[in-house]
């Protein structure tokens, strides 16, 4: 076996890249370029009823943007190749008619239904018949399985879960080549990895209890078996407060899901590098090299991890408060065209306002349409019990800022910051009184990105006073 760390990612094209299947791509990234080693993407495209057109491109774009560039892939290419395992259809045959000259494997002739699933530990009826030439002559269809021990253990190490061992009279005779001439996953797997002397095979902890499979056909071919890495599983939380395996009722689990609703992609990979693996240090934030540089099998955990949208948001903030002002501006411009309309607004000031306070970027529409567009609105938000504001003081606040911004000649946030100073020592009342309803007067709602000074620096001083004066109406009527 090589002594260079080669890791694959084989991911199946049949949908868009589940956050399992990140991470799993992400720590076989990490092994590898944390020892100088090689990271090989091989598509798996046997399954050939489930394919989806694009997954593939789907595939090739995700790991692009978060940075897991493959050394060896159907598009790079390599030594190796074909990586695509539709275009290495004749070396699985050649190998597993290998396995039936040794005893090994055998031809099942039995209908479909009876040949494509076995209950464990099961022996198929075909496993010692004396006519399988003839039966190939007449161009009945099979499958080939492999001949499993009836007896004894298979016993493996994992490098995280520790031995392992199986009972092989619980193993079944599994398939390795389907009736349509097709290898199994597991078959091509064993194959494939031989062949591009992958040293580190990493993938979910539910495949644990086939892996006495794959080594099964090692031996059976005489081969170095690789070392074995398997990944805790991703849950999810529970309406009821349990967890169990991460799915679609808990919400967003595709990269693409996270993506369309305003996570960075270099945000969702750093906070699931946390989901099974954890620093020495207490640091959070790592960019892919640092990541590479701190990443160790040994830190790897063998507990299931929980996915956490509070955690998600929070790496994620932080993330965009890390950008430049031109970065988070690019990034934000759609979700703000998207609403406010008006070639007045100074969308490069509300997008200052956005990257202090946001936790992802779908946030954006809901919390400013309010530049474009004051919205009905009731007149008790003028009550805040924080802030100390009701009618009476929410009347005499709105009356004196409409007064003194007629008066700003230069509109600018340090005048209008000067301007409340002068309003809360006139009427002696703490800051958050005079500020929550001009604050309600401009936007209609408790939330908004930037408190009153800076919505009136954006809205301008004719809007502004048009909204102020339509709230002193409201509280006149009361």
């Amino acid at each position: 076996m090589s002594f260079r760390v080669r890791t694959r990612f084989a991911p199946s094209p049949t949908g868009y890249m589940h956050i399992g299947n990140l991470r799993t791509a992400l720590y076989e990234y990490l092994i590898a370029k944390s020892q100088n080693g090689d990271f090989i993407l091989r598509i798996e495209d046997t399954d050939r009823e489930r394919l989806v057109g694009d997954a593939e491109e789907v595939i090739y774009s995700t790991l692009k943007s978060v940075d897991l560039e493959a050394d060896e892939s159907p598009k790079i290419g390599g030594n190796y190749g074909p990586y695509r395992q539709s275009e290495r259809k004749d070396i699985y045959i050649k190998y597993a008619k290998s396995l039936v000259e040794k005893g090994k494997a055998y031809y099942c002739f039995c209908e479909k239904s009876e040949s494509e699933s076995m209950v464990s530990g099961h022996k198929d009826k075909c496993r010692d018949i004396t006519n399988a030439q003839e039966l190939l002559k007449s161009g009945k269809s099979y499958v080939i399985r492999q001949k499993m021990p009836l007896d004894g253990k298979t016993v493996f190490e994992d490098m995280v879960y520790g031995k392992v061992e199986v009972e092989n009279k619980e193993l079944e005779d599994q398939i390795l080549i389907k009736s349509d001439g097709y290898p199994t996953y597991n078959f091509a797997n064993v194959i494939d990895d031989h062949e591009m002397n992958i040293t580190h095979v990493v993938r979910g902890s539910e495949y644990l209890s086939s892996t006495p499979k794959y080594n099964l056909l090692y031996e059976a071919f005489g081969w170095d078996i690789p070392k074995y890495i398997h990944l805790p599983l991703i849950m999810g939380k529970n309406e009821d407060g349990s967890v169990s395996k991460l799915s679609k009722r808990h919400g967003a689990v595709s990269f693409e899901d996270l993506v369309s609703q305003g996570y960075l992609p270099e945000a969702i990979l750093n906070y699931i590098a946390f989901l099974g693996w954890c620093p020495e240090s207490n640091q959070e934030i790592f960019s892919i090299n640092e990541l590479k540089s701190v990443f160790s099998i040994e830190r790897l955990s063998k507990s299931p991890s929980i996915f956490d949208y509070k955690k998600l948001d929070w790496f994620n903030s932080e993330y965009i408060k890390l950008k430049s002002s031109e970065e988070f501006l690019n990034l934000a411009l759609p979700y703000i065209k998207c609403v406010v309309k008006n070639e007045n607004i100074d969308i490069p000031k509300i997008s200052e306002l956005l990257q202090k306070r946001i936790s992802h970027l779908n946030e954006i529409p809901s919390i400013i349409s309010f530049f474009e567009i004051l919205p009905e609105y009731e007149i008790e938000l003028f009550e805040n019990k924080k802030s100390k504001s009701n009618f009476e003081s929410s009347h005499l606040v709105l009356k004196l800022t409409l007064r003194a911004i007629s008066d700003v000649s230069s509109w600018s946030y340090e005048n209008l910051h000067d301007l409340f100073d002068n309003i809360t020592s006139e009427i002696n009342m703490k800051k958050s009184t005079v500020m929550w309803p001009v604050r309600i007067a401009l936007s209609g709602q408790t939330i908004t990105p930037g408190g009153a000074i800076e919505i009136l620096e954006i809205l301008g001083k004719e809007e502004s006073s048009r909204r102020i004066k339509l709230a002193l109406e409201k509280l006149e009527t009361k």
